[in-house]
């Protein structure tokens, strides 16, 4: 008996990826006015990012429902393995009340697991399960030890605009405005599964270097787990940027930052320009 992995496209591991480790990603569906795509198959980040800035549409995620987490719960268990299904937070989606519908008909062999997390600090955790799983872990073991570590998963973003987050309905316009004109940079975190503005940057140099002393407040990364650093839009070259100011938190690495596109789910708030990293501090 083997342990299946499955999550979903909010975590932001590519179905290139997602063969790659030999685990299952559930796309969400985005809609553009009456186009419905499968995030991550049947529209690229790139297409999604495209699509943002020029159709003048908001786009609408909608969550997975339960009879395809049960078709792939089914197919898993036909081949005599365990399952452990990784969410995108509650506090965010209702996919994990899908999950958890489907699971009821496979007592026993499907664990859930709400990651609280969205974006690149749930790609951690399923790395984390991977790597887990790899190691021979149980499909219990596997989801209590990310039942444990969720919310110690840590993602520090700066945002280039405030405008997705005005069109989403997540901010007022005045503030948007007030944001553009002052070239204000929101510093943003997940706390209890859900957005946290914790702070604001007049500029993006100011920003890089707010994310860099939250970093050293919760104790810096914690190399032995995994860290990954994402980017809106179709450039990384804002990322790029990022990583040579923030040099410092990575002393001693002897690998580069892996670095990931940031797909629709967030990338429909957070607009293009966007950077971030996730990772488990050291002190966790």
């Amino acid at each position: 008996m083997g342990v299946s992995i499955i999550a979903d496209s909010a975590s932001d591991v590519s179905q290139e990826t997602a063969k790659e480790w030999g685990i299952s990603i559930i796309p969400l569906k985005i809609r553009f006015g009456e186009e419905e795509f499968l995030d991550g198959k049947t529209i690229s980040n790139q297409t999604f990012y495209e699509k943002l800035t020029e159709s003048g549409e908001f786009p609408k995620t909608s969550q997975i429902s339960p009879a395809d987490y049960s078709d792939y719960f089914e197919e898993e268990i036909n081949k005599g393995n365990e399952v452990v299904c990784l969410t995108i937070s509650s506090g965010v989606s209702g996919c994990v009340q899908s999950a958890n519908i489907a699971a009821a008909d496979y007592p026993g062999k499907v664990y859930v697991v709400d990651s609280m997390q969205f974006c690149i600090s749930y790609y951690i955790l399923v790395e984390y399960a991977k790597i887990m799983r790899d190691l021979g872990k149980s499909a219990k073991e596997i989801a209590d030890e990310i039942t444990r570590v969720r919310e110690k998963s840590t993602v520090l973003s700066i945002f280039d605009t405030l405008e997705y987050l005005k069109a989403g309905g997540r901010l007022s316009s005045a503030a948007a405005f007030v944001g553009g004109i002052l070239s204000i940079k929101p510093a943003i975190t997940i706390t209890n599964g859900v957005v946290d503005v914790f702070g604001k940057a007049r500029g993006t140099k100011k920003g890089f270097d707010m994310l860099v002393k939250r970093a050293k407040e919760l104790g810096g990364i914690d190399f032995n787990m995994p860290v990954i650093a994402g980017f809106t839009g179709i450039s990384d070259e804002m990322l790029e940027k990022f990583l040579e100011e923030s040099r410092e938190l990575y002393e001693g690495l002897k690998t580069e930052i892996k670095k990931v596109s940031v797909g629709a789910t967030i990338g429909t708030y957070a607009g293009p320009g966007a950077v971030a990293i996730a990772f488990f501090p050291n002190n966790s």
